[in-house]
């Protein structure tokens, strides 16, 4: 009984609380509501920990980490395979080839043609060499339908010695010429005179030079030469000509212009003029200072400079002063494949008996010799590859020469007595007229290795004179192509060909009863093709065949000249070392 009395009076006291709370709230006199509370949430991220690949233990006893050991039930197994040794591969090698410093050829053709040449190097120390050649060409003639000995001979013997120092290297050389040919192109109308005058229209030329040239290394001076050479013939013509070179690099400002100095002097005498007894005698000399800079500018190249010329004429004493353009530039338009180029540049040509000689061998000795004076030669072009072993160049030029030289027929003199051996109409004179040239060329390589190499050339030009009524002698197309190919091993062949349109010169004759009478000819132009094949017997010994004008045309390369009809020759080249 007192237990549930314990219970009930627990009870009551639960009920009297609970009322007396009740009656509060029925008279709380603050009214409810809603109250809310803002606050920005700015939630954070606890700071984060590596677990611990093995964690520390709080147990009384850790046990150590047991190692795992791993067996393999093997057992041998009976092989036959044996494995091969490697071995490097083997990359197969051209075999070298010997070059030799030495050669001779010789060889025999139609027109009892002879062809001679033996050239000779010699080593004497590592930094010494002495050497030298001896050629000759020469030809009976035989012409079809030409009245008079047309032979002709040409040969020549060189030696050199050079050295090759440090610091510098140098070269001196010196040599003798001799050429022999005839004034054989006498018209059909004066062939019974000159036969009845008996004249033998042999002309002979000889030369003899020496020279040297010098080159530098770092040093302001980089290189110099001299030549001197001595020309003449067996009509009393004597011509002396001494010629030295210098380049320098001026400093200025930093900056170094290399500068070319030349000194060029010629002097020279013919026994009488064409048309009188009065002995021709000619010379000057000039000074020449061309400075040039060079700009480079990633893809473009740009050179400025300009030439000056101081000339002396040796006869009159006239002196004059000459300034001309010397500016280049390039620029790679799309790298190698396509490549702008252009130049503005001019000089002082220097004309003499020895030059005229080797262009055209008929010329007369009573020649008036005169500086050539280009006020400029403008050009512009495009050049490139088409691909790795394709190359192409075209361009365009426009040229101004003032006393520009142009072979020309001279007059013949119908007065035959004591008339030269030159004076039948078979010899050229020259005619200097100022002359504008527009040129327009491209030519095309093809290097497609080694064995194989073409080319292809073309130009046209267009004249413009003063005074003369056409650029005698001069040609409005001329073309080229050569190929070099080598066929194997042994056998090589090779080709040129050559096309030179047509050329207008100017006939006269001074009749002592008519008087002057003059007609301009058209020279036809000609297609000259030459080829030649060979084969290497061995290391030293070649056989080689060459036919030269296989169109068999006998066209005149100068009125009343015409050349030999299709000429074949057959030879040998021995190489060979001491």
């Amino acid at each position: 009984m007192r237990k549930h009395s314990k219970h009930i009076l627990v009870l009551t006291l639960v009920l009297i609380t609970t009322l007396v709370f009740s009656q509060q709230r029925e008279n709380d006199t603050i009214k409810t509501g809603v109250i809310d509370v803002v606050k920005p949430y700015t939630p954070s991220i606890s700071d984060a920990f590596k677990v611990k690949e093995i964690p520390s233990l709080d147990d009384e006893v850790t046990d150590a980490k047991q190692e795992v050991k791993y067996n393999i039930f093997s057992f041998p197994v009976a092989s036959t395979f044996t494995p091969a040794k490697g071995r490097a591969a083997v990359v197969e090698k051209a075999k070298p080839i010997k070059l030799y410093d030495n050669y001779a050829t010789i060889g025999f053709g139609t027109y009892t043609t002879i062809l001679g040449e033996v050239y000779l190097n010699h080593a004497i120390s590592r930094t010494e060499s002495v050497g030298g050649y001896i050629s000759h060409h020469s030809s009976q003639g035989d012409i079809d339908d030409v009245v008079f000995d047309n032979d002709f001979s040409d040969s020549k013997i060189n030696v050199n010695y050079s050295s090759r120092l440090r610091d510098l290297s140098w070269n001196v050389e010196g040599g003798f010429q001799r050429f022999t040919n005839n004034w054989y192109g006498i018209p059909d109308l004066l062939t019974l005179q000159a036969q009845a005058n008996n004249i033998q229209p042999d002309h002979s030329f000889f030369s003899a030079h020496f020279g040297g040239d010098i080159t530098f290394e770092d040093t302001y001076i980089n290189s110099g030469s001299f030549f001197f050479r001595r020309f003449g013939d067996n009509q009393g013509s004597g011509e002396n000509r001494f010629k030295v070179n210098t380049l320098i690099d001026i400093p200025i400002s930093g900056e170094e212009v290399a500068t070319k100095i030349t000194f060029d002097y010629l002097s020279g005498t013919f026994d009488r003029s064409y048309d009188s007894l009065g002995e021709i005698n000619y010379g000057n000399f000039q000074i020449g200072l061309t400075p040039s800079y060079q700009i480079k500018e990633d893809d473009l190249t740009v050179n400025l400079g300009f030439s000056a010329f101081y000339l002396n004429e040796e006869v009159t004493g006239d002196n004059k002063f000459y300034i001309y353009p010397n500016v280049t530039a390039s620029y790679r338009l799309v790298n190698d494949v396509l490549i702008a180029y252009g130049g503005i540049e001019g000089g002082l040509i220097q004309n003499s008996y020895h030059g005229f000689a080797t262009e055209n061998p008929f010329v007369s000795p009573t020649l008036m010799i005169m500086p050539t004076d280009q006020q400029y030669n403008a050009y512009i072009g495009l050049k490139g590859k088409l691909s790795s072993n394709m190359s192409y160049n075209i361009s365009g030029s426009y040229l101004a020469d003032r006393n520009k030289a142009l072979f020309r027929s001279n007059t013949t003199l119908l007065d035959f007595i004591d008339a030269e051996n030159y004076q039948y109409g078979n010899s050229f004179g020259v005619a200097y007229d100022n002359v504008d040239t527009f040129g327009v060329a491209g030519e095309i390589n093809v290097d497609v290795n080694r064995n194989f190499k073409l080319g292809i050339k073309a130009e046209y030009f267009n004249y413009s004179m003063n005074d003369e009524a056409e650029a005698w002698n001069l040609p409005d197309v001329k073309g080229s192509l050569f190929l070099d190919y080598q066929i194997n091993e042994h056998w090589f062949a090779g080709a040129n060909l050559f096309y030179i349109g047509e050329r207008k010169d100017l006939l006269s004759i001074i009749d002592p009863l008519e008087g002057f009478r003059a007609m301009t000819v058209t020279l036809d132009s000609y297609f000259d093709a030459n080829a030649h094949l060979g084969y290497h017997i061995n290391d030293q010994i070649s056989v080689f065949a060459k036919a030269n004008n296989i169109a068999n045309e006998a066209y005149q390369k100068w009125a009343e000249f015409p050349v030999q009809s299709i000429q074949f020759l057959a030879g040998a080249t021995f190489k060979f070392d001491f």
